[in-house]
């Protein structure tokens, strides 16, 4: 499977400046994160991929909407690759909002609200992910999946941090392999 994680947000852009939370929900990215995702997008180009999955926040699905434009790979939504719930950028949108946004796209398996209520732990993170990832692995067809998400996903999953629009090819089967950097983007 190949792990990205989203292009720049707005949110990035302000903490990154400041490290104070600038309260911004549910960032969008900025045109420097609409140009990494056009940059990994070509680079995997050549990667065999039949489809996405992508977390639900507004960041994460522009991301994924370039990548598929690109690449010619349908979309579905799963929140259990959602980043952690820390700061106001992980306050998400209503499925109602996302849907009128991505018609295309289907919203009606998550709750409303599907993000989480308060501050996730770093345990009730890796049981989401731990749940994604047994999960993802007992598909057919994981190692031709991509998967957009988030810092704080990729960082439980393989123990690995990155950047915005890293790729990584990484096997949940085998999750103790360390992953390969696909695509890292330019300074």
């Amino acid at each position: 499977m190949i792990l990205v994680r989203h292009g720049q947000s707005e949110f990035n852009v302000h903490y990154g400046a400041s490290r104070c939370d600038p309260g911004i929900r549910d960032a969008p990215l900025t045109e420097l994160g609409r140009a990494q995702a056009r940059a990994v997008a070509a680079a995997l180009a050549a990667a065999p991929l039949d489809r996405i999955v992508a977390s639900p926040y507004t960041r994460t699905l522009e991301t994924a909407e370039i990548i598929s434009a690109t690449l010619r790979l349908p979309i579905t939504v799963e929140p259990l690759v959602g980043e952690r719930a820390a700061f106001s950028c992980d306050i998400g949108s209503p499925p109602s909002l996302l849907a009128a946004r991505w018609p295309h796209l289907s919203f009606e398996h998550l709750d409303d609200p599907w993000w989480p209520a308060h501050e996730e732990s770093e345990e009730s993170l890796a049981l989401r992910c731990g749940r994604f990832r047994e999960t993802i692995a007992g598909t057919a067809d994981w190692h031709r999946v991509l998967v957009v998400t988030h810092w704080g996903v990729i960082r439980t999953l393989t123990g690995m941090p990155v950047k915005n629009c890293t790729a990584l090819r990484w096997n949940p089967a085998l999750p103790e392999t360390p992953p390969e950097i696909l695509h890292a983007p330019a300074e």
